[in-house]
This record gives C-alpha cells, sequence and structure tokens, in this order.
C-alpha cells in the first residue's frame, strides 16, 4: 500500500507556516499545518506522521510542553521532532528541546536548504520504515496460509498419495524459509 508521508507543522505564525510550505515544496508530502500546541495533539490522535516541525516558543503549550506530550503517548513517541526558534542559540534551551524528545534545535533565520533536507531524510526513513512493516504483514499472511494449506492436507483423504507428499514438500519449503 502507497501512503504517502505527512509533515505536521506547529507553529503559532501562519506567516511561518506559510514559509515552511514553501520551503518543502516539491517533496513527496502531505504537509499539515496547525497553530497551537493542542492542535497538534488532536491531529496526532488520529493520523501518523513521518516528522514534526515544531516551534518552541508559542502562547499556551508552547513547543517544549507539546513535545513531553508527544514523547508520552505510546503512539507518537517514535515521531522525530525538529524544533525550530526564533530566538538566538541558547545552548540551555536548546539542551531543553533535546530533553523533550527533539532529534535536531534549529534557530532561525535558518538555511532552508538544510532543513529540507533533514525532512526528506526523516520522509525517506518513515517510508522504509512503513514499507518494511508492509512487508512484515504480508509475510505473516503467507505463512498462515502456508500453515493453513498444509494442516487441510494433513486432512485430506489421500486420492494420490504422490501428488500430495509433492504439495506437501513444497509448501513445507515455504514454510520453513519464511521462518
Amino acid at each position: 500500500m502507497r501512503r504517502t508521508a505527512r509533515v505536521l507543522a506547529v507553529d503559532d505564525r501562519k506567516e511561518n507556516l506559510l514559509a515552511l510550505q514553501a520551503i518543502l515544496e516539491g517533496l513527496p508530502i502531505e504537509m499539515v499545518s496547525v497553530t497551537s500546541g493542542e492542535d497538534a495533539l488532536k491531529r496526532l490522535l488520529v493520523e501518523d506522521y513521518a516528522v514534526i516541525l515544531l516551534d518552541a516558543h508559542m502562547p499556551g503549550m508552547d513547543g517544549f510542553e507539546t513535545a513531553g506530550h508527544v514523547k508520552q503517548r505510546e503512539r507518537t513517541r517514535h515521531i522525530p521532532i525538529l524544533f525550530l526558534t526564533a530566538v538566538d542559540y541558547d545552548p540551555h534551551l536548546a539542551f531543553r528541546g533535546y530533553q523533550a524528545g527533539a532529534v535536531d534545535y534549529i534557530t532561525k533565520p535558518f538555511d532552508p536548504w538544510v532543513l529540507r533536507s533533514k525532512v526528506a531524510v526523516f520522509v525517506d526513513l518513515w517510508t522504509m520504515h512503513t514499507q518494511l512493516a508492509d512487508r512484515a504483514a504480508e509475510t505473516e499472511a503467507l505463512r498462515v496460509a502456508v500453515d493453513d494449506a498444509l494442516d487441510l492436507l494433513d486432512g485430506a483423504v489421500a486420492a494420490d498419495d504422490d501428488l500430495i507428499a509433492q504439495v506437501r514438500a513444497r509448501l513445507s519449503k515455504v514454510h520453513d524459509s519464511r521462518t
């Protein structure tokens, strides 16, 4: 199943969200923009995301608190968070961001090509993980089908013992190579 990676952008300033949309234009993603930590958490309840771009400083629930909630939830704790902030680089704030679960802490102004490259890497990782999970599910379904076929053969009345033995041998070979 081919799915498009979603990127969640969280910033209280709509012009920053528009700038992020322009920077990421052309990547194979669906960008979802929200203006608060609360809205981000609501979205994360029902949709999966490849990466979260999170403004550190917002009114109400700031980025640090939002990240803390994201990392506490089983469903979302694996999603990488890139903090974006307009505050000059402060090692204490960066440390706070990493403590909250960020994989990077980027101060503005930032190089748009760097941000684009970082997002592309996380989208690629998400895509590979999703494909691997899909393959694992397909393999499990195939294993169950082979097991079911072997069970049916075990219970079959032997009209042609040689044919049943050949089919059983082939299915057993497939079964043994998949486990």
